[in-house]
């Protein structure tokens, strides 16, 4: 359709729903006029020669105009405010924490009940794990979805969880929920009519009669979870077909080259918008579009596909930021954002893995190299767009860095990651760590760790042993750990249980429902007696809590900390130190990090190398003052340490 036929095709289907706009309405009309020619644009080069083309496009159109039409007048009111901010989510105000609701709280009632706990520590920002529909003993974690639109009886009704949003805005609170894109369980109404049989619903997605297609899939596709899901298709007797499912068998791949399933999952994606999400966590974007022949991860259509859907979100809900989960190789994550051209106009968000691997490698070897030669790729994140920075979530470890890196840094990556294996899983003699290996792949030898921070910073192993030396080493690491995340640069998010010193949780073991999964060990249960001990500065719990409470305080302080790319590497003077320096207009602050268990120094001459030379420098976190010394002479950090330093007077 040419652009100004388009643009009355548009013209007057807004007209058909609008009668008399509201100013609201005409706000939204004039930004889907604004993007129709784009959106039509991205949608004819993934669907113009699909024979459903035209009736999902009019759906699409269709679906935009009926979910504005739903959107609240609180949430158009901050549509407004946040699109006067620009791009909010970059504060320095911001810091987040990831949760199950019923392992923190019971249910959303207990949750919101609990707000004043986040208010204590500092977190105005939550991502709750998914709270939908998922069958109780196949629910990956509550991403096998069986119904995107019902809360799920365990945690309440879409009642609770929408009197929870309304508590958080009154205490302007941001919540992130997650929309799984990818897949859905077999028990959504679309695969139960799928599996009896119905042509449509099979679809919806990738169904097929016998082998052959599924073979070409599996000769290039990798293995997700080659342990216990070897393979990425199931047989289905009821229909006597095979369908795709690349994560578990209980959960089947959606099929996006169907544009009438995208106008679906549009709906969903619009349905969170309306509820009052203000971050969307987009799950397993990079295995959105499949294709034989290929891996079927990170291909071009999927990120047309995001692109799409960042269009059609900022004409409905343009104060709602979306978040790629791509962990995947860190010039892959890059593309997330966008590129070249469409920079800025696919995720506005994502999840800095390569900097939270490269964090547990400088931990278990002392040595910063591999770290710093890592910074080349993250540094090209693009203004405007952010990380979310973190230690641990809810998932596992995987060292998603290059071998090119370990290797720039001196070491063999085959070795390098057969000790960082062993390190966290503690199998080796000198490790602390309390670990286990997850979804090991005895083909590649590839594998990935679970732990919580507390077990695998060795406070677990410490307490067992009642030495403590090693409790101190052990405290010294997780806020070691915790502070690199909060100044980095993005949002940092905080797993539940880590601001406590919770040590792995192995009742995962007696529940059929998760005792496959080791990833539920720093899944913790939370104890809320145990939690009152933060209140007691005199107990572990206490000095943990009290620690990372102080670390947020200063990171909202500080406006120099909001993302702007400011950011600027250290040269690397002491391997076992990394240090970096946050800027703003004539402004400085040196953060600096050291991951050995004995003191570091590092030479004065590292901090004149960067514009103007400080000559008094003030640690915001120990309130100490600095002069700056010669060349020759050396700043020195204790084991373990970290430093905040500020230009002073």
């Amino acid at each position: 359709m040419n652009t100004s036929s388009l643009a009355e095709f548009g013209q007057k289907l807004l007209e058909t729903y609008f009668k008399k706009p509201s100013m609201a309405d005409k706000v939204f009309s004039n930004r889907f006029l604004d993007k129709l020619s784009q959106i039509e644009s991205l949608f004819d080069h993934i669907y113009s020669q699909h024979p459903s083309r035209n009736n999902a496009f009019d759906g699409l159109l269709t679906t935009l105009i009926k979910q504005h039409k739903s959107r609240s007048s609180l949430f158009l009111k901050k549509d407004a405010t946040k699109t006067k901010k620009g791009n909010w989510f970059l504060s320095n105000e911001i810091t987040g924490m990831s949760l199950y609701v019923d392992r923190f709280a019971g249910d959303l009632k207990g949750l919101a009940d609990k707000l004043g706990y986040f208010h204590e520590l500092g977190v105005n920002f939550l991502h709750l794990m998914p709270v939908f529909e998922s069958p109780i003993n196949e629910s990956d974690g509550g991403y096998a979805v069986s119904n995107f639109k019902k809360v799920a009886a365990q945690f309440g009704e879409n009642s609770d969880l929408h009197a929870l949003i309304k508590r958080m805005n009154e205490q302007r609170m941001y919540l992130m929920l997650d929309i799984v894109l990818n897949h859905t369980s077999n028990q959504h109404e679309w695969a139960l009519k799928a599996k009896a049989g119905n042509p449509y619903y099979q679809d919806f997605f990738y169904f097929y009669d016998d082998r052959s297609l599924p073979d070409q899939f599996d000769q290039t596709m990798p293995e997700v979870f080659p342990d216990h899901t070897p393979g990425n298709f199931t047989f289905i007797p009821e229909c006597n077909k095979w369908v795709m499912t690349v994560f578990h068998r209980y959960q089947w791949d959606l099929n996006y080259s169907n544009p009438e399933l995208l106008v679906a999952m549009l709906d969903n994606i619009l349905f969170y918008a309306n509820m009052g999400v203000d971050v969307l966590r987009l799950d397993a974007p990079a295995f959105i579009w499949k294709q034989p022949g290929t891996t079927s991860q990170n291909l071009p259509k999927a990120h047309m596909l995001l692109r799409l859907i960042k269009q059609c979100v900022s004409v409905v809900s343009p104060g709602m930021a979306l978040l790629g989960e791509a962990i995947v190789a860190p010039e892959e994550i890059l593309k997330y954002f966008g590129t070249q051209q469409t920079i800025g106009s696919e995720c506005d968000l994502a999840y800095n893995a390569t900097q939270m691997a490269l964090q547990w490698d400088a931990l278990a070897t002392g040595d910063t190299s591999v770290m710093i030669a890592g910074q080349q790729v993250i540094s090209q994140k693009p203004i405007g767009c952010s990380w979310i920075s973190y230690t641990r979530c809810h998932d596992d470890i995987g060292l998603g860095y290059d071998d090119y890196m370990i290797a720039q840094a001196g070491f063999n990556p085959f070795h390098h990651r057969s000790f960082l294996k062993n390190h966290y899983a503690g199998w080796h003699e000198n490790s602390m760590a309390k670990g286990a290996l997850f979804s090991v792949n005895h083909k590649t030898n590839d594998a990935r760790i679970s732990g919580s921070l507390a077990s695998l910073c060795g406070l677990e192993k410490a307490i067992e042993l009642s030495n403590q030396d090693e409790i101190e080493l052990a405290l010294k690491k997780i806020i070691l750990m915790q502070a690199h995340g909060l100044f980095m640069g993005g949002i940092p998010m905080l797993f539940y249980g880590d601001e406590m010193g919770y040590t792995n949780d192995y009742s995962y073991l007696k529940d059929e429902g998760k005792s496959y999964d080791n990833r539920w060990m720093h899944r913790p249960l939370i104890d809320w007696k145990r939690n009152e001990k933060r209140l007691d500065p005199a107990t572990l719990e206490g000095r943990i809590f009290g620690d990372t409470q102080k670390l947020i305080t200063l990171r909202k302080e500080l406006s120099i900390l909001s993302d702007h790319n400011n950011v600027i590497w250290m040269t690397p003077h002491n391997v076992h130190m990394a240090g970096f320096i946050r800027t703003e207009e004539d402004k400085k602050l040196y953060c600096l990090f050291n991951y050995a268990a004995s003191a570091s120094y590092l030479t004065w001459y590292a901090f004149k190398e960067f514009g103007a030379q400080p000559t008094h420098l003030k640690d915001l976190w120990t309130g100490q003052k600095h002069k700056v010394g010669k060349d020759q002479e050396h700043f020195i950090l204790p084991s373990f340490g970290f430093a905040l330093l500020e230009m002073a007077d």
